[in-house]
């Protein structure tokens, strides 16, 4: 299995519009954040999770033109309101894309983008999307590629955090249940939320995510979800064995 890390950084990307910050006008490609997003691909099965606003960028870097699927985490706007530039990929690969998430995702999903889930003609005019539901807890199947959703809470929100075989993914959250932490046990990379130094109202911060990975132990955890506290260079000079912070285009297999 081929993970992509596609961006790594906070809602408002890093350099943040309008700061003067060290890390902000460092001039080192991995503290430049694009809002997050991962790619999975195995067996010729390829997934993207979530629509970023950089989505168009993030996809020409990766030479992405077909997709077999979209899962989203939640609908916060860093994480969907990409979503019109699926639109070329519906015209590389002639067809509709088929994408999951829960209930309370995909309502907000097709509330916000009612027309791309309506029947479409000739030619794609729009993106055109085919939904699906996932349930927390039940795994389904995705062109050979397990999935595992799990609740995680994100404030007042509940966002779906996802394990593909071996590899889990868990951005945007602040508390895991026991059940959640069950769905994560065995993992062997860790592709996981940390938003900064400091506590933060609906993100882990540094101190609750090493935690976190003490407590499920995986082989190797990447840090994403990133804000301009962290610089690249920096941190992961004083992260524990196994821990590293992740970078835009950054490739991890398992």
């Amino acid at each position: 299995m081929k993970i992509t890390v596609l961006g790594c950084g906070t809602s408002s990307g890093v350099p943040a519009l309008g700061c003067d910050c060290e890390v902000c006008r460092s001039d080192d490609p991995k503290n430049q954040r694009r809002r997050v997003s991962i790619l999975i691909e195995q067996g010729g099965t390829r997934l993207l999770v979530d629509t970023s606003p950089d989505l168009r960028t993030q996809l020409l870097d990766a030479e992405i033109t077909h997709l077999d699927g979209v899962l989203y985490t939640h609908a916060h706007a860093d994480h969907l309101h990409g979503l019109d530039d699926l639109r070329s990929v519906n015209f590389n690969m002639d067809r509709a894309i088929d994408v999951w998430g829960s209930q309370a995702t995909l309502d907000i999903v097709q509330q916000r983008f009612g027309y791309a889930f309506q029947p479409i003609g000739s030619w794609w005019s729009r993106p055109s999307l085919n939904a699906h539901i996932l349930t927390h807890g039940t795994p389904i199947e995705i062109g050979g590629i397990s999935v595992l959703p799990f609740d995680q809470i994100h404030g007042r929100a509940v966002t779906s955090g996802f394990r593909f075989g071996d590899v889990a993914y868990s951005t945007d959250v602040k508390e895991l249940s026991d059940d959640s932490f069950g769905a994560l046990k065995g993992i062997k990379l860790w592709v996981v939320d940390c938003v900064g130094f400091e506590e933060h109202p609906t993100h882990a911060h540094l101190e609750l995510t090493l935690e976190w990975i003490a407590r499920v132990k995986p082989e190797r955890a990447v840090l994403t979800h990133m804000s301009h506290q962290f610089d690249y260079d920096k941190l992961r000079a004083q992260l524990p064995q196994g821990v590293e912070p992740g970078y835009d285009g950054m490739n991890l297999e398992v």
